[in-house]
Parts: structure tokens; C-alpha cells; sequence
């Protein structure tokens, strides 16, 4: 079976050039099928892989906009309908001068599995544009969204695709979008989550994959008869998945201790003041220097003082880590780094943050806890699933119930995980428990419902 996994992902990377993270994507989930493909041949068979690793549908679009100084702007816009076995494609929207081909489809063959293991009907895709918000006023930004929604609009709907904000799009965002779409379809429907409050938004939606983070992070804990009550935790990143992981830490009685943005990192001994990050990165919009204005106990360690190659946040000592800002941010040596000064578990609340040599190592550890991205931040599409549902029932849920849900979601899906990694002899496992568990439901899925 190896075999036929090394040809897929030969064939794949020749199909593919240039896209690395994809490929490394695609090699993490499909050597981890192998349990599966031995004990059931239809996947095999039927070429279930094959299938499943060709998007549905890839666009690529050009996008116009005028600066404010009357420059006009180009940009590629994309969006790629990964896999809709299960339901409508969902998935978020990232706006970023990262984006291109290659990382939108490994987000999107991330979101299918992500989004099978949250129980709800909805498929996988991804989508986005290499604009960056950063810098510009809210007139460009208004202007770029509404000509993006100039041709997205054409694919999008209630129940055929539903984006969401990612990376750089955010309610402001969404608002501009989803004001173009309303006005170029004529339709006020659930085409968009993470839409204003007053107009079909959930309430709890901005704080989904950093409380979901949280609670798969102590259900992992509880298998050890642990929890994450007095833990020190380190966090990177500065935004919604960062903030609201630092919130909820605080309430299950944690401390996080960092945070960090483009510039450099936040080490607040004292623990972080979630008020203040909020303030600088939701109002103000500035860089993480200006906290130690208000916190003078706390240090600011700028990008350039890292070693080369290294992320600055790793090396504080920690009893948990928690990956919150982009792929492939924590590597073998910052790992090796966590767990000599007595870190023992990362909870993945970016996408695929941690590079396969750093998995493996972690996997290795008998003594140590790692939370996929697939399984451990799937909680802001599950809340995105749970708007989807709130305006199909033209309903809006308190923030209590939304929270409740979430929670419950998160903990299915580390149950669902868990329990598959011990059904295939690797108890504890949940990257192989995560994989198969997402793998199967869509697979079965599209066996059900033939060549389409």
C-alpha cells in the first residue's frame, strides 16, 4: 500500500509543480490512510484517492479595483470548490499577498476533512485573492471587495458555496462583500457567514476557532486525567484565533504568556492582556510594539532578534503551545525547543502550522499531546455551519447556545478522533484518528453517490 500511496503523490507533485504546502498536505493525510486502505478495498478500487485530490472546480479570475489615488489595481482572485460529497462547498476567503494556487488548495483539502469531522452537511473549498488589506483606507478596501464579489457572486449561494472570512477578511469585509452580492443577485440569503450581527450574523462566530482550540486542547488533557487549569501557555499570532485563545484560556484558569504579529512577539510574564490586544488589533490596528506602552513589565522581542529560521515564541518555556497565525510556523527545532524547557502538548489553532518533521517528533513522544489543525480549529467552520443554520430557520441563538454547541461539536470531534485511532491500534494518535475519521465519512459519501 505504500507504494501506491509514493505513486499518488509522485503523479501529484508532477501534476502540481510548485505547490509544496499542498503537497505537503497531501502526504500528511495520505500515509496516515494506510490502516484504512488495507482493511476496506473499495477506496482503492474505486480510485476514492485519486477523486478526492482533483478540486471539483478551480477558478481563477482577474480583480480591479481604483486606489484612492486613482491608480487602477490588479489582483488574481480564486476560488476552489474542493469536494461536495457531503453538502455545499464551505470554506473561508483569505486576502494576503501569500495567496496563490498552491496554498488555497491546500486549504482547501484541508477544509473537506475539517468539515466532515464536525458531523454537519457541508463539503470543502477555499478561496481569496493576494490582496493585502494592510495599509489600505476603508474606501480601497470597500472597492477591492466589491469587485472581487463581481465574480465570485456568479458561484455563490446559500446552498451551492458558502465562503467565510479567513486570513485579512474579516466583518468589515464580509460587509462590503456581501452588500456587492446583495446588490448584483438581488437575494438576502446565508451566500456569506460571519456577517454583521444585525443582519444574520452568530453571535460567538469571531471567537469560534480559539474557544474551539481551547476545549479540544482539555479534552485532550482529560485523557490524562488533566485539564488546563494553572497551565502556562504560549500563543503565536494576533488575531481572532490568537485573542479569543487567549480568552478562553483565561477562563478554563490558564495563562498565556505571548502573542505575536509580522513585527515580532509579546512575552507578558504576568499573562496577556486580552484587552489590550484587542484594543491594538481589532480598533487601533497596530503592531504589537505599542503594548509594552501600557504593560511596561512586558518585553517586545522584535522579528529581527530570531535566529534564522526560527519562531522567537518557542523558545519561551510553556506547559502548552498553541500555533495560531500560519502554515508551517513551528519546525523540528522550535518543537525540540518546546518540549526541553517541559512543554508537553500543541493544540493547533492555525492551519497546518507545524511542519511534518516537527510532527513526527511529537507523535514520538509518549509523554507528550498534539491536536491537529483538521481536528483542533475546525470550531470557526462549525459556528460558520451553525449561521448557516440560524438563517435557514431566519433564527438567531444567544450567545450561551451558540457556545454550548461549539463546545459540544469540539468535543465529538475529539471523540470521534480518539476513539478511530484506537479502533486502528495507535491509541492517542489523532492525526491518523483525525484523517480516517474525516477521510471516511466523505468517502463513503462519494461511493454512495457514484462518478460525479
Amino acid at each position: 500500500m505504500k507504494s501506491y500511496i509514493d505513486g499518488l503523490l509522485l503523479n501529484l507533485k508532477r501534476a502540481n509543480p510548485g505547490q509544496e504546502v499542498f503537497i505537503q498536505a497531501s502526504t500528511e493525510i495520505l500515509y496516515s490512510l494506510i490502516p484504512l486502505l488495507k482493511r476496506d478495498e473499495r477506496y482503492v478500487k474505486n480510485k476514492i484517492l485519486e477523486r478526492i485530490l482533483a478540486p471539483e472546480r478551480t477558478m481563477m479570475f482577474r480583480v480591479v479595483y481604483m486606489s484612492d489615488g486613482g491608480e487602477p489595481c490588479v489582483h488574481t482572485g480564486y476560488r476552489i470548490e474542493f469536494n461536495s460529497a457531503l453538502g455545499p462547498y464551505k470554506g473561508g476567503l483569505r486576502f494576503h499577498p501569500s495567496v496563490n494556487l498552491g496554498v488555497l488548495k491546500f486549504l482547501g483539502f484541508e477544509q473537506i476533512f475539517k468539515n466532515s469531522l464536525t458531523g454537519l452537511n457541508i463539503g470543502g473549498a477555499k478561496g481569496g485573492a493576494n490582496f493585502d488589506t494592510k495599509g489600505k483606507s476603508d474606501g480601497e478596501i470597500m472597492r477591492f471587495c466589491q469587485a472581487f464579489m463581481l465574480e465570485l457572486h456568479r458561484l455563490i449561494s446559500s446552498n451551492t458555496d458558502v465562503p467565510a472570512g479567513d486570513i485579512g477578511v474579516g466583518g468589515r469585509e464580509i460587509g462590503y462583500m456581501y452588500g456587492a452580492y446583495k446588490k448584483l443577485t438581488r437575494r438576502f440569503d446565508g451566500a456569506l457567514t460571519g456577517k454583521g450581527l444585525s443582519w444574520g450574523g452568530s453571535l460567538a462566530r469571531t471567537e469560534a476557532t480559539g474557544y474551539g482550540s481551547v476545549y479540544f486542547a482539555n479534552e485532550m488533557l482529560a485523557t490524562r486525567g488533566d485539564s488546563l487549569h494553572g497551565k502556562i501557555c504560549t500563543i503565536s499570532g494576533a488575531g481572532n484565533v490568537a485573542i479569543y485563545t487567549a480568552e478562553k484560556l483565561y477562563q478554563m484558569q490558564a495563562k498565556p504568556v505571548t502573542v505575536s504579529d509580522s513585527t515580532g512577539f509579546i512575552y507578558d510574564a504576568e499573562g496577556i492582556d486580552v484587552a489590550l490586544l484587542k484594543k491594538l488589533k481589532e480598533q487601533l490596528r497596530v503592531g504589537l510594539c505599542e503594548y509594552i506602552k501600557e504593560r511596561p513589565n512586558a518585553k517586545f522581542i522584535p522579528v529581527s532578534a530570531y535566529p534564522a529560521g526560527r519562531n522567537g515564541v518557542w523558545s519561551v518555556p510553556c506547559d502548552a503551545a498553541f500555533p495560531s497565525a500560519t502554515q508551517n510556523e513551528l519546525n523540528l527545532q522550535d518543537v525540540k525547543t518546546l518540549y526541553a524547557n517541559g512543554c508537553r502538548m500543541v493544540c493547533e489553532g492555525a492551519n497546518m502550522p507545524s511542519t511534518l518533521e516537527a510532527i513526527d517528533f511529537m507523535l514520538a513522544q509518549k509523554d507528550f499531546l498534539f491536536g491537529p489543525a483538521k481536528a483542533a480549529n475546525a470550531g470557526g467552520v462549525a459556528t460558520s455551519g451553525l449561521e448557516m443554520a440560524q438563517n435557514a430557520q431566519m433564527a438567531s441563538w444567544s450567545f450561551e447556545e451558540v457556545d454550548s454547541k461549539l463546545r459540544e461539536i469540539m468535543r465529538h470531534i475529539f471523540r470521534t478522533s480518539y476513539e478511530t485511532s484506537k479502533e486502528f491500534g495507535a491509541e492517542g494518535n489523532l492525526v491518523l484518528g483525525s484523517n480516517i475519521a474525516g477521510f471516511r465519512r466523505v468517502a463513503d459519501a462519494m461511493l454512495d453517490q457514484g462518478l460525479v
